[in-house]
C-alpha cells in the first residue's frame, strides 16, 4: 500500500511539473503599470428613483441630456439589453440593474486601451427623492504626471456634471437650456454645496 501511494504521488507530481513546464507564458500586458482612476459624481433629484430612471435612463437618452447634435441610435442589439451598442462612442452596454447600467468603449485599432467604463444609476433616497450617480473608471497611465491626471479628471467631471444637471432638469419636469456653442464653456447652474 505504501509503494502504491508513493508511486501515485510521484506520478502526479511528474505530470503536474510537465504540464506547468509546457504551458505557454501569458502574453505581456499592454499596460504593465496601469494607473486606475475613477470619477464619482452625484446630484440630488426631487423625484422618486423609478420616475427618474424612466425619464433619463434609457441607453440612448444620453443624446438628449448631453445635448449631442447627432442623434443617438442603437447600432447593434436592442436598447437596454446586454451587448447593445450605441452610436455615442460606439459604447457597449455590459451591465445593468433595474435602475442602472454600465457601459464600456471598444478597443480601437492602433490605440492604447484605457479600460474606460461608465455607470449611470438612479438611487433612491426617500420614497419621493433620489440621486443620480455617475461613475467613470479608466486607466490614465498614459498621462505624463499627476497634474495632467488631475486636469483630465477635472475636465471629465465638468463635462459629465453638465449632463447630470440636464438629467435633473428633465427628471424634475423642466426644459433644458440651449446647448453651449461648440468649444464654449457650458453655462451651468451652480450646484448646491457638497455636490
Amino acid at each position: 500500500m505504501t509503494r502504491y501511494v508513493f508511486a501515485t504521488v510521484a506520478l502526479t507530481a511528474s505530470i503536474a511539473g510537465t504540464a506547468a513546464a509546457q504551458a505557454p507564458a501569458p502574453a505581456p500586458l499592454q499596460t504593465p503599470n496601469p494607473s486606475y482612476a475613477s470619477v464619482l459624481m452625484e446630484i440630488d433629484v426631487n423625484r422618486p428613483a423609478a420616475d427618474v430612471w424612466k425619464r433619463v435612463g434609457k441607453y440612448c437618452d444620453i443624446g438628449e441630456w448631453f445635448q449631442i447634435a447627432a442623434p443617438c441610435t442603437i447600432t447593434s442589439g436592442k436598447d437596454g439589453e446586454f451587448g447593445a451598442v450605441r452610436t455615442v462612442g460606439a459604447e457597449i452596454l455590459v451591465g445593468k440593474t433595474e435602475l442602472s447600467y454600465t457601459y464600456t468603449q471598444p478597443v480601437r485599432e492602433g490605440a492604447r486601451y484605457n479600460m474606460y467604463h461608465g455607470t449611470l444609476e438612479a438611487r433612491p433616497v426617500t420614497a419621493t427623492t433620489s440621486k443620480i450617480v455617475y461613475t467613470l473608471f479608466f486607466d490614465n497611465s498614459n498621462l505624463p504626471d499627476q497634474a495632467a491626471k488631475d486636469a483630465d479628471a477635472a475636465r471629465r467631471k465638468t463635462q459629465f456634471m453638465r449632463g447630470m444637471q440636464n438629467m435633473k432638469i428633465l427628471a424634475e419636469g423642466g426644459t433644458l437650456p440651449p446647448p453651449p456653442a461648440r468649444g464654449a464653456a457650458p453655462a451651468a447652474a451652480p450646484l448646491p454645496a457638497g455636490r
